[in-house]
């Protein structure tokens, strides 16, 4: 029988920017909301196989399926925040339910929708989404329930925060995806997402059911 293992910290850079393919680079302007260096960017980054990550909550686990392959910059960051601790006893502070954006929104240790790593790295956009249906413009795409991507506030802004779609979504493809929710994941966001939102009666808020986010585990 195969064998997993827990993952380790890696060594990271210490310069401003990293000298490999990913270019992780520090924000001055947005300090981290936990301390954390650079990830490492071996100029051969890993862009080969799956890694799984459980995310245990207080409402259930969430368990990921990271996918090397289609983006190997985020999963190598995600990896790093990981074991250094970054995602640990955080709270996702966002949640969805309109018609076409159906997301519970976590990675923000300050639980303001405002914290970062205090670096930021480039996009891995995916290219071959369904166009939306709910869009007759064809410039949205289905992000479909089960994808796991990262949030941003522009090009090339990713950091730490990302979302799990627990409902079909409608999105321009301005967001990595880096893997899939599994099913007990999609149960526990199913359970969140039935809570609702608070206040009560709106569509994008905290979720009124708290989702916080204890050890986080990657398995290399």
């Amino acid at each position: 029988m195969a064998t997993v293992s827990v993952c380790v910290p890696a060594v990271a850079s210490a310069a401003d920017t990293t000298r490999g393919p990913c270019q992780y680079t520090k924000t001055p302007e947005e300090p981290p909301a936990r301390p954390v260096p650079l990830p490492p960017d071996p100029r051969k980054t890993p862009s080969h196989g799956t890694v799984r990550v459980d995310l245990p909550t207080n409402q259930g686990k969430i368990n990921l399926t990271l996918d090397r392959s289609k983006a190997p910059c985020t999963v190598q960051s995600f990896l790093h925040l990981t074991r250094h601790r970054f995602y640990d006893f955080t709270s996702c502070h966002r949640l969805t339910s309109y018609p076409t954006l159906k997301v519970l929104q976590c990675g923000d240790p300050s639980g303001t929708g405002e914290g970062s790593p205090g670096y930021r790295y480039k996009d891995e956009l995916p290219t071959n989404l369904p166009p939306a249906p709910t869009d007759p413009t064809g410039e949205r795409k289905v992000y479909a329930r089960g994808v796991l991507a990262m949030a941003n506030a522009g090009p090339n802004t990713n950091g730490s925060q990302f979302f799990l779609v627990y409902g079909d979504s409608a999105l321009r493809p301005n967001y990595t995806i880096f893997g899939t929710v599994g099913p007990i994941g999609l149960s526990t966001l199913d359970k969140v997402a039935a809570g609702g939102i608070a206040p009560p009666g709106t569509v994008d808020g905290r979720p009124a059911l708290s989702v916080d986010i204890r050890k986080v585990r990657a398995y290399c």
